[in-house]
């Protein structure tokens, strides 16, 4: 798909921007639904779709709803499949800013249109990622780090389980101004293994499957990759005031189904997502586990990912990460 393609995103997503085709509508679901993930079970994405499954089935009358994890290329495994899916409401994704804003840049080649090819539903909020390294590692704050790898150019490494990773590595490597091997995995569980085990030096890592680690003390953080601190950490300091300036990084989780989605299905599971959003419970159990949670419209969730797409293409350029 040509990049072109992607910066006419507005026209593609005008279908879905309507007030008026949310109108709201009665559908029932016949079958279980299925919800695909596109990384693997124990990473923050898996995390998020289960609780949001568990949620959605009560507000659906008690319908079964399955979490399937299709992991690897990136995400674009998951998000062909459910692509080619039938647009009935039956098959839906659960996905973040790596399928939906980082691999138009990323990839030379998509199976698939971020904007055209998906029916957005909700936002589910926003992840808090921060860069972790392995503890037996003698730095305690970014600059140590940064010395340390200035000091063996080219022997400290960062891993990564989703694009959010990749671009957080190679910019914190960018700007300050160091040499670290990239070692992409196929998602974050794996990562994070290799990170504590010393295989790896570095990861830039959601809170959801690193918290844990760090409060154990089998990974150190030295900072958050926003520009603003965050309340679910607030002993973290940012990337930005410790010397990496204008460092912010913004990483989403999102609800989608196939395009054409049918009106009614689109209203039903839009307005069972807000119901949800409104619930304290829904903020306070994505946020115990490390993830800001907070709903959309569909129409607000088409405009952001439009936005979302040409902010991940200024800063996959900014970092000087070409496209493979």
């Amino acid at each position: 798909m040509q990049r072109r393609a992607l910066l006419a995103a507005p026209l593609l997503a005008a279908p879905f921007l309507s007030s008026g085709a949310y109108a709201q509508g009665a559908w029932h679901p016949s079958r279980p639904i299925n919800i695909i993930v596109p990384f693997a079970a124990g990473s923050g994405t898996d995390a998020v779709a289960r609780v949001v499954a568990q949620m959605l089935s009560v507000e659906l009358g008690g319908t079964p709803i399955t979490v399937e994890n299709r992991a690897g290329a990136n995400g674009t495994i998951a998000a062909t499949a459910v692509m080619r899916s039938p647009p009935d409401g039956h098959t839906l994704f659960i996905t973040t800013n790596t399928t939906h804003a980082a691999n138009p840049w990323l990839l030379k080649r998509m199976e698939y249109d971020p904007v055209g090819d998906f029916t957005p539903i909700s936002k589910l909020g926003n992840y808090v990622f921060w860069l972790a390294i392995n503890p037996e590692l003698p730095a305690r704050n970014l600059q140590e780090f940064l010395a340390l790898a200035r000091a063996r150019p080219g022997t400290l490494s960062y891993a990564s389980g989703n694009g959010t990773g990749i671009v957080a590595g190679a910019t914190i490597a960018r700007l300050g101004g160091v040499e670290m091997l990239h070692v992409p995995y196929r998602s974050t569980p794996p990562a994070i293994t290799d990170v504590i085990a010393g295989r790896v030096s570095s990861i830039v890592i959601d809170l959801t499957p690193s918290l844990g680690h760090v409060r154990e003390g089998r990974m150190r953080q030295l900072g958050i990759t926003s520009a603003a601190r965050s309340a679910l950490v607030p002993e973290a300091l940012t990337l930005a005031e410790q010397g990496l300036n204008g460092f912010d990084l913004l990483s989403f989780a999102a609800f989608f189904g196939p395009a054409r989605l049918p009106p009614e299905v689109t209203a039903t599971l839009a307005a069972a997502m807000q119901r949800i959003g409104a619930r304290p419970e829904y903020r306070t159990r994505m946020a115990d586990m490390g993830f800001d949670g907070g709903t959309s419209t569909p129409a607000e969730l088409g405009n952001f990912v439009v936005q979302q797409i040409a902010a991940w293409g200024e800063m996959i350029r900014g970092a000087g990460i070409e496209p493979e």
